[in-house]
């Protein structure tokens, strides 16, 4: 007996049948031999016996669930990385926005009656799914266009020619050189950067592990995972990456630090640079995100209180001494430096700078990369620099004595000096220098500001007020003057735009203390670092904390941020 012909149509094919929209005949003749998704609807609309805009009428009407225009989608704001996108392609649906509290998400489809095809969406994503409707054909566009969106731009990855060559030294390297040439493994890590950069993300890793591998961003200063590839091709990923990088991809077994370019546009490229780390099961591999347009953002976009930033600019106008900048790693000090630069870089000065690597490129300023293996230090760097005629100098870290030693030196005969300390807070860094071995005297003749500083995240704009006991503000640092009910607290929420972290963007908290003599003073007569910070806050220096308040007062950031980053 010949099976029945319905028993393989769709939900959808028999709904159409019961409203009399579609005869059984029809419905059996479009519907696909492999039972595609949407073959039928797409079928039916080739043989002129369906239209998209009426199927999606009569889904929505029938099914229960609302309908969407989705050709004014911004493929900009859509969720990265939700979906694969092959999925995507097989099934024409696209996933339209990410929720929490539950996980869930919202998926643009044509045809809801087919449970098996969401089963897999669900177990790839691991969340619930909320379905709207759209109609086939636009929805095929749109997956198209998501396809190739990133693949222009990504068609230009170039590698910076000047950054040396890749160093193939086996033939077994060379047979691993040709198996990274693979178009999908070129294409998806090309996807990743494409995708690290448009949500503003500083660093990507590549972590191998005994049972998977994951990529993470780390956006706002959080860490993410934004995907997790077979485990089997993590050999492939890492030796792509070390081509492009100009590294030597047959060496494993020690660290190796390289350099690429993304070009984006004729006017527009990106820097990475790129880390490897042996590890138990593989290379781990960390790019950081080096966009030299962060230094053009000019002193006013990195979060300065007026006062602030009329006490720095004062200081980077003076002919001679030294600017440091304190604080942990990812703090953001070189932007801060950069930006000084930025703003010193005139034709009639000469600037020079020793990096450990220089990450953003200026135009203008002669940038040395230091170099501990040849020889080239901090130290020679900066030796050879006053032979070079120079007005201003930065070192990129003050890390022993002896450079410490030559940067005072050389702010003390004429020119400014910027660089970096690790160090809490303004007060500490003063001791820091002493305890290294450099002369009272001479710290108190030549430093002339400090400023330290840490990232907190900024409030995106679904920002809400909320409600702080009394109490909490006084314990925070906040004075009773300051609690006059002028102003309203404000906490985080989540949106799509924020990827529901109810935070979009960092903002700079600072400690910005130049050298009075009543400071300098206190240096030479042997006083620490509470000492100094007594004195500096008597005249009005505020110090981190009650820097970063005054940020929750203004409604840039949380009062649970600001208590993160400046935790006493």
């Amino acid at each position: 007996m010949a099976a029945n012909p319905q028993t393989a149509l769709s939900g959808l094919a028999r709904a159409l049948i019961q409203k009399g929209r579609l005869s059984e005949a029809d419905a059996i003749a479009c519907t696909p031999s492999d039972g595609a998704t949407n073959g039928l609807l797409l079928e039916g609309i080739q043989r002129g016996i369906l239209t998209a805009r009426g199927i999606a009428q009569f889904v929505s009407e029938t099914f229960g669930y609302p309908q969407i225009d989705i050709s004014a989608v911004n493929l900009d704001f859509l969720p990265k990385n939700t979906v694969d996108i092959n999925l995507m392609r097989k099934h024409q649906v696209v996933p339209l926005a990410q929720h929490t509290g539950p996980a869930r998400l919202t998926l643009a489809v044509a045809d809801p009656s087919n449970m098996r095809v969401f089963d897999e969406i669900r177990f790839q994503t691991g969340v619930q799914l909320e379905l709207v409707i759209a109609e086939v054909d636009k929805l095929i566009r749109l997956v198209d266009q998501i396809g190739t969106s990133s693949s222009q731009a990504l068609d230009n990855l170039s590698v910076d020619d000047e950054l040396g060559a890749v160093n193939v030294s086996t033939d077994s390297a060379e047979e691993e050189s040709s198996d990274v040439e693979d178009a999908p493994i070129v294409k998806f890590i090309q996807k990743v950067l494409i995708d690290a950069i448009n949500e503003g993300a500083s660093d990507i890793h590549f972590e191998p592990y005994e049972k998977f591998y994951r990529i993470r961003v780390r956006t706002d200063g959080t860490l993410r995972e934004i995907a997790q590839p077979p485990l089997l091709l993590k050999e492939k990923i890492a030796a792509r990456i070390k081509v492009i990088s100009r590294l030597d991809i047959s060496e494993k077994r020690v660290p190796q630090d390289g350099r690429m370019k993304l070009v984006l546009s004729k006017s527009k490229a990106i820097d990475f640079r790129v880390s490897t780390l042996p590890t138990l099961h593989g290379e781990k591999i960390v790019m950081r995100i080096l966009d030299a347009s962060s230094a053009m953002l000019g002193v006013d976009a990195l979060g300065y209180e007026p006062e602030q930033k009329k006490v720095l600019l004062e200081a980077i106008e003076r002919p001679y001494g030294m600017i440091l900048v304190t604080g942990p790693t990812g703090s953001g000090k070189t932007v801060s430096l950069y930006t000084c630069l930025n703003l010193l870089n005139k034709p009639g000065i000469n600037i020079s700078t020793a990096e450990d690597p220089a990450e953003i490129n200026l135009p203008g300023i002669n940038q040395v990369n230091v170099n501990e293996k040849a020889g080239l230090t901090f130290s020679t760097a900066l030796r050879s620099f006053l032979r070079q005629d120079p007005d201003i100098i930065m070192v990129g870290e003050i890390r022993d004595l002896e450079t410490a030693e030559i940067s005072v030196k050389a702010a003390q005969t004429g020119h400014l000096v910027l660089s970096t300390l690790h160090t809490n807070d303004a007060p500490t860094t003063l001791e820091r220098l002493k305890n290294m071995g450099v002369a009272p005297f001479n710290i108190a003749s030549a430093v002339i500001l400090i400023t330290a500083q840490r990232l907190a995240r900024r409030l995106c704009s679904c920002k809400k007020p909320v409600d702080i006991p009394l109490e909490i503000l006084l314990q925070s640092g906040f004075r009773e003057e300051d609690l006059d009910g002028s102003w309203q607290p404000y906490g985080p929420v989540g949106c799509d735009r924020c990827k529901h972290s109810g935070y979009k963007g960092r903002v700079g908290i600072y400690q910005v203390m130049p050298v009075s003599e009543e400071i300098a003073h206190i240096i030479m007569t042997g006083g620490n670092s509470m000492d100094i910070a007594a004195q500096a806050e008597a005249e009005g220096v505020n110090d981190l904390r009650r820097s970063g308040l005054i940020k929750v007062r203004n409604g840039h950031t949380s009062l649970e941020e600001v208590l993160a980053v400046t935790n006493e």
